[in-house]
């Protein structure tokens, strides 16, 4: 069963018990499952992740306007999307992973990030955030 299937029969559920919230989240996700699809896409998840990112970014913008309901919600799409990936790396994993990259691209300094990057992002894609990459690679290249 793909992912865009499995969010349908999901959204059928919803829909039978009443979950307003949980509906709209899962409309929104299944149109941009579609929407990749007739595009050509047929990387589901990172639609997933690319709609996951939004929104904790907007919950982020509208935490810091003092919009704290907003937040609350885009929060609750956030994780709901986050439940259709697949777990993030724990940190000693991804933390042997930068390390094996870093000695396979010859890196010694932080000049040198931009090809441990090129490396490491297609080993770990889908299962950690490119940000926390980075920031793992910049302190394991800093010591």
């Amino acid at each position: 069963m793909t992912l865009t299937e499995t969010v349908k029969a999901d959204l059928v559920s919803a829909m039978k018990a009443g979950e307003k919230d949980r509906v709209g989240a899962l409309r929104l996700v299944l149109s941009e499952l579609q929407k990749a699809g007739k595009e050509g896409s047929d990387d589901e998840q990172a639609v997933l992740r690319r709609e996951r990112k939004r929104r904790i970014e907007a919950a982020t913008t509208f935490r810091e306007n003092g919009r704290g309901e907003l937040a609350d919600a885009e929060e609750a799409e956030a994780q709901l999307i986050q439940s259709y990936l697949p777990a993030d790396l724990p940190d000693d994993d991804l933390r042997a992973i930068v390390q094996a990259a870093v000695a396979q691209a010859g890196a010694s300094s932080p000049k040198d990030m931009g090809a441990v990057m090129k490396v490491l992002m297609p080993q770990v894609a889908g299962r950690a955030d490119g940000k926390r990459v980075s920031k793992l690679v910049n302190e394991s290249l800093r010591s």
